[in-house]
C-alpha cells in the first residue's frame, strides 16, 4: 500500500508529561558538566596550562655552582678547581640514529684527533663484563669524549652542528690535585651522577645539569652535598624557533663552601716520605708491603696528617680510567692503594694494646704499687709462653713492665682475668674485663671519623667466639672429617695436624680458652684495630681521658667568605680508668724512649726539649713475618700530637716503626740533623712554628680569593 504523503497541519504524538520532565533533567545535567569542566579548567587547572603556555616560549636552563676548594688548615688548596671545554655526546640521540652515530663519531674523530675506537669505548656504559674505558654515569646524561680540548676545536664543533648532531662542545670545571698523590686516599675524586644516585638523592634530580659528577670516596663523598652549592636558574624567552629573544629571569648559582681541614701539608708530606723511607728501609730483610701513618690533635681529634702507602694520584680518574690501570688500583699485586690502610686496614697491635691490658688488670684489683715476676717464659694451661726477646727481668713494677715490654707478666693478666670469669665454661655472666676495657678505649667499633668505609676492628670474647664457631662450624666439620689433600700431597704431617684442629673446631670450637686470653692481653690472636682507633687511644692517655671522634674536616667557609660553620670537635666518650691509672701509664710511656724498647730510635733526639712518650709493638701473625708499631704522642709533658706508625710485615716496632715516627716528630719541631740542645747548626725549619696545630682559619675574602695563614 502506498503511504500518504506528510500532511504537517495534522495532529502528531504528544510528548508525555514524564518524557519532558526527563528531557529538561538531561538538559541540566549536561549543562552542570559543562559548567564543571570550564570551572576545573580554568580554576584548579590554571595554573598548569598556564605553564604550559609558558613553556611554549620559555625554556630554563640549570645554571651549576662552583664546587668549593677543599683546603688544608692554613688555607693552601688540596684541591681546586680550573675550567677546561668537553665535548660531549647525547647517548641516546646517537644510539638512536640508523648506523647508531657511527658516521658522527667517525668525523668526530678526525676533528679531535682521537682514534674512533676509543670514542666507541667511551660511548660504552660500564657494567661488570664491560671494561674501562666506558661511561659511569647516568645515559641520560651527556658522555664525555673529549676533555681539556683546544678552544679552536670546540668552536669548529659548535659552528658545525648540523654535521654533528648530538655532539656538544663547552666548558666544564674539572677537580684539580696541586699535591698529587699526597693524601689522595683522604680527599676522594669526582665521577659522573649514576642513573641510581639521580632515583634516590632528590637534590641531585631537581639541580642536575646534565653534566654533573658526585663525590666518590674521601672527603669529596663526604662532604658532597656542602661542596656543591646551589645551582641556578636561567628563564630564557624563544620564539617558535626555538631562538633565544631575552632573559626572563635569572636566580645565580650559590657556590658550594670551601672545607677547611685539620691537615697541614708540610706535616702531610713529611709523614708520607717518612713512611717511604722507613719501609723501604725495612728491606729486603722484610717485606714492608704497606703501612700507615697517622698525626691527630689530641686536644679535639683533629687529623693533621695520614698517610697510607701504597697510595694513588686521584687526578688518575679524571677524563675516565682504562681497563689496565683500573685493575692495578684495585689488585692486591699493586698493594690496593686505593684502601686506606689508617682508617680502612685492622691488623694485631701487639704490644701497643698493653696500655689497655694494663687498665684491665688494675681495675680488676691489681695494684698499682706491687711488683710481679717477668720470667722469660710461663707455663700456662699447658703450654708455653714466652717474652719476645726470651730472656725475664726479675720483679718489675707495672711501669717498667710497660718499659721493657714484659709478655709474662700481661700473659699471667690474661690467664687470671680468664680465671676470674669461670675459665673455660663460665657458671652466669662472665665480666669478660679484658673485652670490655678494650672497648672501653674505643677498640671493636668504628670512631666516627668523616670518611667513608671505616673498619672497626675485632676485640673477641666468650660470644663471639660462639657466633664465630657457629658461621665455621659446618666447614670445619668437613675438613676434619675429609681432611686436606691439597696440603697432603706435599705436606702429609702438617695435613694430619689441621685435620685433628678442624675436628677439635668442629667440637669444642665455641669454647673461649685460656691461650686465647693469654694472647688478648698482648694484643695478638684474634684481636684486630686499626691505625686510627689506636691512635685516637694514646691520645685519650695524652689529655687524661678524652675519647675524641676524630676529624678531618674543621670548617665550612662560604666561597665569598660571608658566612663560617666551624665543625665542633665531638665527644665520644672517656676512657674507663681512674686518673691515677691514665697518670701511671703517662709516666711509664715518657720513659719508653729514654730506656726502655724505644730507646735505641730516639737516641740523641733532643728530649729536653721535646719528650716523646710511647709505646713499640711487634705482631704476629700466621704466614707472616712481624708486623711494626709504634703509638706515641708528645711532647710528654703539654701534649699536643698522637704519633702512629704501622708498617704491615716491617720487623719490630723499635727498629722500624719507632724511627719513622721521630723523623715524623723531626718534621714537625724542626728537628733534622741537630743533635742535642747546645748544637744550633743543623735543625732544619719546622713544619708547624711553636709546635702546635693552627687554632685560626684562613680568611677567604668577599672577592673569592683567600689569604693562607703565614707559617
Amino acid at each position: 500500500m502506498r503511504k500518504p504523503p506528510f500532511d504537517p497541519t495534522l495532529p502528531g504524538p504528544r510528548l508525555g508529561r514524564a518524557g519532558l520532565i526527563t528531557a529538561q533533567v538531561l538538559v541540566l545535567v549536561l549543562f552542570a558538566v559543562l559548567t564543571a569542566r570550564l570551572w576545573y579548567l580554568q580554576v584548579p587547572m590554571s595554573d598548569h596550562y598556564r605553564d604550559l603556555a609558558v613553556a611554549n616560549h620559555h625554556q630554563q636552563l640549570i645554571v651549576p655552582a662552583t664546587r668549593g676548594q677543599i683546603l688544608d688548615a692554613t688555607g693552601r688548596p688540596l684541591v681546586n678547581n680550573r675550567t677546561e671545554l668537553v665535548v660531549s655526546a647525547d647517548y641516546h640521540e646517537l644510539m638512536g640514529m640508523e648506523d647508531s652515530g657511527e658516521k658522527v663519531l667517525t668525523d668526530l674523530s678526525e676533528v679531535l684527533d682521537v682514534p674512533v675506537r676509543e670514542l666507541h669505548q667511551r660511548m660504552r656504559l660500564c657494567g661488570p663484563e664491560v671494561e674501562r674505558p666506558c661511561w659511569p654515569g647516568s645515559p641520560y646524561q651527556p658522555v664525555t669524549l673529549a676533555e681539556d680540548v683546544e678552544p679552536s676545536i670546540a668552536l669548529q664543533i659548535m659552528e658545525s652542528a648540523d654535521d654533528f648532531p648530538g655532539v656538544t662542545a663547552q666548558a666544564h670545571a674539572v677537580r684539580e690535585y696541586p699535591y698529587g698523590a699526597h693524601a689522595g686516599q683522604i680527599l676522594g675524586y669526582l665521577q659522573p651522577v649514576t642513573q641510581e644516585e639521580l632515583d634516590a638523592r632528590e637534590e641531585l634530580r631537581t639541580q642536575f645539569t646534565g653534566i654533573d659528577q658526585v663525590g666518590r670516596d674521601g672527603l669529596e663523598a663526604v662532604y658532597d652535598a656542602e661542596l656543591r652549592g646551589t645551582a641556578g636558574l636561567r628563564t630564557l624567552g624563544v620564539n617558535n624557533h626555538g631562538e633565544v629573544m631575552d632573559v626572563i629571569s635569572d636566580r645565580l648559582p650559590v657556590a658550594g663552601s670551601h672545607l677547611v681541614t685539620h691537615l697541614d701539608v708540610g706535616v702531610q708530606k713529611i709523614a708520607e716520605e717518612a713512611l717511604k723511607e722507613g719501609m723501604e728501609a725495612a728491606r729486603p730483610r722484610y717485606r714492608a708491603d704497606s703501612g700507615a701513618a697517622i698525626v691527630m690533635d689530641v686536644r679535639n681529634g683533629g687529623i693533621v696528617a695520614m698517610a697510607s702507602l701504597p697510595t694513588y694520584d686521584p687526578g688518575v680518574w679524571q677524563g675516565g680510567i682504562d681497563q689496565e690501570t683500573f685493575d692495578e688500583m684495585l689488585s692486591e699485586e699493586a698493594g690496593e692503594p686505593m684502601l686506606s690502610r689508617a682508617v680502612q686496614g685492622q691488623y694485631p697491635p701487639g704490644s701497643t694494646f698493653k696500655i689497655s691490658s694494663l687498665s684491665a688488670a688494675v681495675e680488676n684489683g691489681f695494684s698499682l704499687r706491687s711488683t710481679y715476676a717477668c720470667p722469660g717464659s710461663v707455663n700456662i694451661a699447658g703450654q708455653n709462653y714466652q717474652n719476645y726477646a726470651g730472656g725475664g727481668h726479675g720483679a718489675l713494677s707495672l711501669h717498667q713492665a710497660i718499659v721493657v715490654s714484659c709478655n709474662t707478666i700481661f700473659y699471667n693478666f690474661g690467664y687470671q682475668l680468664w680465671l676470674k670469669d669461670g675459665g673455660l665454661r663460665p657458671e652466669g655472666e662472665p665480666t669478660e674485663a679484658m673485652a670490655t676495657m678494650a672497648r672501653g678505649y674505643g677498640f671493636g667499633a668504628p670512631t666516627g671519623i668523616d670518611l667513608p668505609y671505616e673498619t672497626g676492628g675485632r676485640i673477641p670474647d666468650r660470644e663471639w667466639k660462639r657466633t664465630f664457631w657457629a658461621q665455621t662450624r659446618e666447614n670445619n666439620c668437613y675438613r676434619g672429617e675429609h681432611g686436606y689433600p691439597e696440603v697432603a700431597e706435599t705436606n702429609p704431617s702438617h695435613a694430619s695436624y689441621l685435620k685433628r684442629l678442624a675436628h677439635e673446631q668442629c667440637v669444642e670450637g665455641f669454647e673461649w680458652r685460656a691461650g686465647e686470653a693469654v694472647n688478648f692481653a698482648i694484643g695478638q690472636g684474634d684481636v684486630l684495630v686499626s691505625p686510627l682507633q689506636l691512635t685516637r687511644a694514646y691520645a685519650a692517655i695524652a689529655n687524661g681521658g678524652t675519647l675524641y671522634e676524630p676529624r678531618v674536616a674543621k670548617a665550612l667557609v662560604a666561597a665569598d667568605g660571608s658566612s663560617v660553620e666551624e665543625i665542633e670537635p665531638v665527644v665520644a666518650g672517656r676512657v674507663p680508668v681512674k686518673d691515677e691509672t691514665i697518670e701511671y701509664l703517662q709516666k711509664a710511656l715518657t720513659e719508653v724512649t729514654k730506656s726502655g724498647t724505644g730507646r735505641g730510635a730516639f737516641a740523641e733526639f733532643p728530649q729536653d726539649d721535646v719528650s716523646i712518650a710511647g709505646k713499640t709493638g711487634s705482631a704476629d701473625a700466621q704466614e707472616r713475618q712481624v708486623s711494626s708499631w709504634f703509638a706515641s704522642y708528645a711532647p710528654a709533658d703539654d701534649p699536643q700530637f698522637a704519633v702512629v706508625v704501622f708498617v704491615s710485615q716491617g720487623g719490630t716496632g723499635g727498629e722500624t716503626s719507632a724511627p719513622i715516627a721521630r723523623k715524623i716528630y723531626e718534621g714537625i719541631y724542626g728537628f733534622s740533623g741537630k743533635k742535642d740542645k747546645d748544637d744550633d747548626s743543623g735543625g732544619g725549619e719546622p713544619a708547624l712554628p711553636g709546635g702546635k696545630p693552627y687554632s685560626e682559619l684562613p680568611v677567604v675574602r668577599s672577592d673569592g680569593s683567600i689569604e693562607v695563614l703565614d707559617r
